[in-house]
């Protein structure tokens, strides 16, 4: 044998080694691969090989001891190889929030950030089983007929993720010692100046976002939207009862709702992506389940009580007479009684804003802030929640099942249409000797359900996952009820109807369902 050929079979016998070693490597549960890659520089470069690519996963558990569903959830999470840069767990009332943060905190590290939130219930798939679930906690309806879930509030859903390319942080927003918008404009340029920091975007790519249950998040959300272009996609839970952990040490003690009105998970392009990382891409859509009814309305006098509740007397827009608020209520009533049907009534009320443009340029713009219906007499309307102003025009809307199945078909429709648009571009990309794993077009996703949606019009339950699981059988999925839900993204996927550039946009929903998806572009071929 030449000097020439040992040397070819020496470089042949290595990568064979190199392939078995990355082969059983691979198999390796999380915590023996985090050891595996420390042994020397040669099983590092094999086991960062393993791990080029992003990676969502995620478990749940309906144990009802609380270390055990941890254990559970951990242990499903963490049974292939990942190294976590974030993590989100909903868990139901009865677990302690504190202990099950710091159990997950001892799991998985106190570097990354990490969010655990109270939920009216959690959607995933059991990995024990391998069966997806809807646990919901709450009552299904506001109406005569609402009955209480029989299950008891324990269970835990786990989503953990790996994403080489971005830079993931929390930014919380302070509670003030009086009322004041200063916070919120500061919580705003915080997540701008973050992303600033890290990356040469000038703003996140996603937002995951949790405000406290005892904050009104229409403000806080709408000043988000101004603030952020379109591309920038936010979504997440309205009325949460959370705890943190920065991954930097710098918030531990402080880091309860009773200290914050919201946290935002932030997601910004790194700056100094690491080589060979393609990109990773986050798509909302949404169904809705409120219909709107009857005429357009001026609001003519608005009385706030505290931050809980307005009282509203209304005229019919164009005219002076005050309509009879608590006759329209009594006729409603009846109507529902006599189509024996229940049902919840909001204002979606239209009130002016002044947006930043791509350009930097302020814009006039209109949003859509939805009030839920307390009551009322004799002139005044009674609805949850303060910021409507006298002048202000908006409809009634009321909860509607078959709404809410409709556009669920149309969510579905809309992630088909966007799971063909990634397959094409994949395609485009990559050779067609690439890896399987990076043929993958889909990460996972994270749903934000309303917990009042209950059975469709068919009678049947409804299944608030089934677009999100029906369109990506394969990818990791967790999911939350809650009782208000955030979505905002590119007009093309937020299934609402948009008539010109100065229609109505709204943000922070009611009776919906959010789909939230993270894609992965790899690099080109030339790349």
């Amino acid at each position: 044998m030449c000097h020439c050929q040992r040397i070819l079979f020496l470089v042949e016998t290595d990568q064979f080694i190199s392939e078995i070693m990355q082969n059983i490597l691979s198999r390796l549960p999380a915590l023996a691969f985090a050891y595996a890659a420390c042994v020397n520089k040669r099983w590092y470069k094999i086991c960062s090989q393993i791990l080029k690519r992003p990676k969502l996963v995620s478990a749940l558990s309906l144990n009802p001891s609380l270390h055990d569903a941890v254990e559970e959830v951990i242990e499903q999470v963490l049974s292939e190889p990942i190294r976590p840069h974030f993590a989100i767990a909903c868990i139901g009332k009865e677990f302690n929030l504190e202990l099950t943060h710091g159990l997950i905190i001892k799991k998985l590290g106190s570097s990354i950030p990490i969010i655990t939130n109270i939920a009216s219930g959690i959607i995933g798939v059991d990995g024990i089983v391998d069966e997806l679930y809807e646990e919901k906690w709450e009552t299904t309806t506001a109406g005569p007929n609402s009955q209480e879930s029989d299950t008891v509030d324990q269970g835990l859903v786990l989503l953990v993720g790996f994403l080489p390319g971005l830079k993931i942080g929390t930014i919380p927003l302070l509670r003030p010692m009086q009322e004041s918008n200063t916070l919120v404009d500061k919580f705003v340029m915080d997540i701008l100046h973050y992303t600033s920091a890290v990356s040469d975007c000038p703003a996140p790519t996603g937002i995951i976002i949790f405000g406290d249950k005892t904050t009104d998040m229409k403000p806080i959300v709408s000043k988000m939207d101004c603030a952020m272009p379109e591309e920038t996609v936010i979504v997440g839970d309205a009325s949460a009862e959370f705890i943190f952990r920065n991954g930097d040490n710098s918030l531990n003690h402080l880091a309860h709702t009773c200290y914050f009105q919201a946290v935002a998970l932030v997601f910004a392009r790194d700056r100094y992506k690491p080589e060979g990382i393609g990109e990773i891409q986050f798509h909302v859509t949404m169904s809705t389940g409120v219909m709107p009814f009857g005429p357009t309305l001026e609001a003519a006098s608005v009385l706030q009580k505290d931050s809980e509740c307005s009282w509203i007397s209304a005229k019919l827009k164009g005219q002076n007479g005050i309509v009879a608020a608590g006759e329209i209520l009594n006729d409603l009533k009846q109507q529902f009684r006599d189509t024996n049907k229940s049902a919840d009534i909001y204002i979606g009320v239209t009130k002016e804003t002044i947006s930043t443009n791509d350009s930097g340029i302020l814009t006039p713009g209109r949003c859509l802030d939805f009030y839920e219906v307390r009551g009322g007499g004799g002139r005044y309307f009674n609805v949850n929640g303060v910021g409507i102003q006298p002048g202000d025009s908006f409809l009634f809307y009321q909860s509607d099942s078959e709404t809410a199945s409709s556009t669920c078909d149309h969510a579905f429709n809309k992630l088909l249409a966007l799971k063909a648009e990634l397959k094409s571009k994949n395609y485009l990309h990559l050779s067609k000797f690439a890896d399987k794993d990076d043929k993958k077009e889909v990460l996972g996703g994270l749903i934000f359900s309303c917990y009042r949606r209950g059975e469709s019009f068919s009678g049947e339950p409804f299944v608030d996952s089934y677009p999100f699981y029906d369109s990506f059988p394969r990818a990791p999925v967790a999911g939350l009820f809650c009782r208000g839900e955030i979505g905002r993204g590119p007009k093309s996927l937020m299934n609402e109807e948009y008539e010109d550039e100065n229609s109505r946009r709204c943000c922070l929903h009611v009776y919906s369902t959010i789909y939230l998806v993270m894609s992965y572009l790899p690099p080109s071929v030339e790349n």
